[in-house]
């Protein structure tokens, strides 16, 4: 059995070698190197690991991770702003909303809303296309489209 910081070691690896472009494809390669893991397990570390989806020509999405473990004050802008092209649409009900976005856009959009921490926002959970979003209690839905402007300026406008 080996354990979480060799995997996620071998996760970086794999992700730094390029061209996987789903979570099933990264747990086939995790399992020939003798990791065996759940889906849920992967997501969590992929999270940790701060993983995003970046386009590419032939596969449309790959994994991409930050060189030294922490994105770049520059490079973090540059992808909050494209993730923020992925942003579709948003329907609120009660203290929840509803976020539709881009295909393979969600997770990361997801992930940095939840690295953000913003006040109005207990969390989020992420599909592929649609991600919910826990607001605290009391918080408009003005409120929130507030918090969402200041984390991807690019959304200015267009919610």
């Amino acid at each position: 059995m080996k354990n979480k910081v060799q995997r996620q070691l071998e996760i970086r690896k794999i992700i730094q070698k390029g061209n996987i472009s789903s979570q099933e494809e990264l747990l086939a390669e995790l399992k020939q190197k003798g990791f065996d893991l759940t889906q849920a397990t992967l997501s969590r570390d992929l999270k940790v690991l701060q993983v995003a989806k970046s386009t590419h020509p032939v596969k449309g999405y790959i994994y991409t991770i930050p060189e030294n473990g922490h994105s770049e004050t520059v490079h973090s802008q540059n992808r909050v702003n494209y993730l923020a092209d992925g942003f579709l649409d948003i329907q609120f009900s009660g203290n929840l909303a509803a976020v539709k976005t881009i295909p393979g856009y969600a997770s990361s959009i997801a992930a940095v809303i939840d690295q953000t921490s913003p006040w109005e926002i207990i969390g989020t959970v992420a599909g592929d296309d649609t991600i919910l979003i826990i607001q605290r209690e009391g918080i408009s839905k003005n409120d929130l489209v507030e918090a969402l402007v200041t984390i991807m300026p690019k959304l200015k406008g267009r919610i």
